[in-house]
């Protein structure tokens, strides 16, 4: 891949992640794969397996579901979010405490940046930024 494409790429994948609440819904999932992974742990470490497993295996699949769907349809973002921090903390008694806190913790502050998102939201300046700015204008 050239250079050139992979600029062109790294910059239409900037635009597209500025544009919804992409850390918020990737944490979300992330916490939901985690769990999912900790549930086939070796009996050894699995502290609990569950309402006969199936809610075990349900709620981190939903929790990777609704990271999904706040990253690709953020007009939603609220719903999701909101049903996120539930379904996290339903993974606290059906899941190996919430794979042992680390994708209970995850999906909570997933679900957290989520709700906190604004859309119409001006980008982030740094101070150097500000700086000359000010300087600029300052007689």
């Amino acid at each position: 891949m050239p250079v050139s494409e992979r600029a062109g790429f790294r910059s239409a994948f900037r635009r597209w992640r500025a544009d919804r609440p992409f850390w918020g819904g990737l944490l979300l999932a992330l916490g939901g794969a985690w769990i999912l992974l900790t549930m086939k742990a070796s009996l050894k470490v699995v502290l609990h397996v569950g309402m006969q497993g199936l809610a075990g295996y349900l709620l981190p699949g939903l929790m990777v579901l609704l990271g999904l769907l706040v990253l690709f349809n953020p007009a939603q973002r609220l719903f999701y979010s909101i049903t996120g921090v539930l379904v996290s903390l339903g993974t606290w008694p059906t899941s190996n405490l919430g794979g042992f806190f680390v994708g209970l913790l995850l999906g909570v502050a997933g679900s957290s940046l989520a709700f906190g998102w604004l859309p119409d939201q001006e980008p982030r300046r740094s101070r150097r930024e500000r700086r000359k700015e000010a300087a600029a204008t300052a007689p």
